[in-house]
């Protein structure tokens, strides 16, 4: 199998940059004649994963969405991701997961693992509990040529108060922004796992509302690096600002919409990706 940052790669150059969003929250479920139960957001998980094939690369199923409804939501979970890996899509499991221990290794072996039910390409993490916690995860994406999304600046209000906050780790230098510390990490594990100067397998979340400068979030620290960037769409980026918003490293970017694709409901989903997805181009090259 190819690595991560090699399908990611090679979904950019085929499909672009949009990632749709999966996410069957009770207001559009109801919009979409659904009823909030299991069934129905494995209804809105399968029509959304028939409406991606074929128009992007990439789609991100929010776990939550699923998991509120207990057993029977992971079983339509499984389902949904079962579609989309039938679709020869790249399928990111938006499940922020993050502990130590065998607890963080049960979260791998049920989101990363090959064969598993809920296998994904990717999942996203939290680093919030040390910069060492992620390192069981960072291995195991790698081995088994899985990739993970880690949180560094996300795009929810007051999430300055911690990630633009200062370090005072000793063993790194004194003075990164809580962002940037995780940036740094990962960037030594890209460069570690030796890809080729190409992109690596352990990718940032960075909102594309975020000012990156600001969180020291540079071009060069983030050369080989996966970016899944929510907050294009209905939280205000548009299509167009993606190569001033993320400069030399847009083409490492994974445009996250949902609600701004989802709201055209059952009917013109198919229509609003395929418009969506004109408006990101030429973008890699801004």
């Amino acid at each position: 199998m190819t690595t991560f940052g090699g399908r990611l790669r090679a979904s950019f150059d085929a499909d672009g940059p949009l990632c749709v969003g999966i996410d069957p929250h009770e207001s559009l479920l109801d919009s979409w004649g659904l009823p909030a139960t299991a069934a129905g957001a494995r209804d809105f998980g399968l029509r959304v994963v028939d409406a991606a094939r074929g128009r992007v690369g990439i789609v991100k199923p929010q776990v939550a969405f699923f998991e509120r409804f207990g057993g029977d939501g992971f079983h339509a979970l499984e389902d949904v991701f079962a579609a989309a890996r039938d679709a020869g899509l790249i399928l990111i499991a938006d499940a922020k997961r993050g502990d130590i221990g065998s607890t963080m290794t049960g979260y791998l072996d049920a989101w990363l693992t090959p064969g598993s039910p809920l296998e994904a390409d990717a999942l996203t993490v939290s680093p919030y509990l040390g910069p060492e916690s992620l390192r069981a995860a960072y291995a195991t994406a790698v081995r088994h040529d899985k990739g993970l999304f880690v949180l560094a600046a996300t795009s929810n209000p007051h999430a300055d108060v911690l990630q633009a906050a200062q370090t005072v780790d000793v063993a790194a230098a004194d003075g990164q922004t809580v962002a940037a510390r995780v940036a740094v990490d990962i960037d030594e594990v890209n460069r570690s796992a030796a890809f080729g100067g190409g992109l690596g397998a352990i990718g940032v979340v960075i909102g594309a509302t975020v000012n990156r400068a600001a969180l020291h979030l540079d071009d060069e620290l983030l050369a080989r690096t996966p970016i899944l960037a929510p907050g294009f769409g209905a939280q205000g980026a548009v299509p167009a600002a993606l190569g001033s918003l993320f400069g030399a490293v847009a083409g490492n970017v994974v445009a996250s919409e949902s609600r701004s694709i989802l709201s055209a409901g059952p009917d013109g989903l198919a229509a609003r990706i395929d418009e969506r997805q004109a408006l990101y181009g030429g973008n890699r090259d801004a």
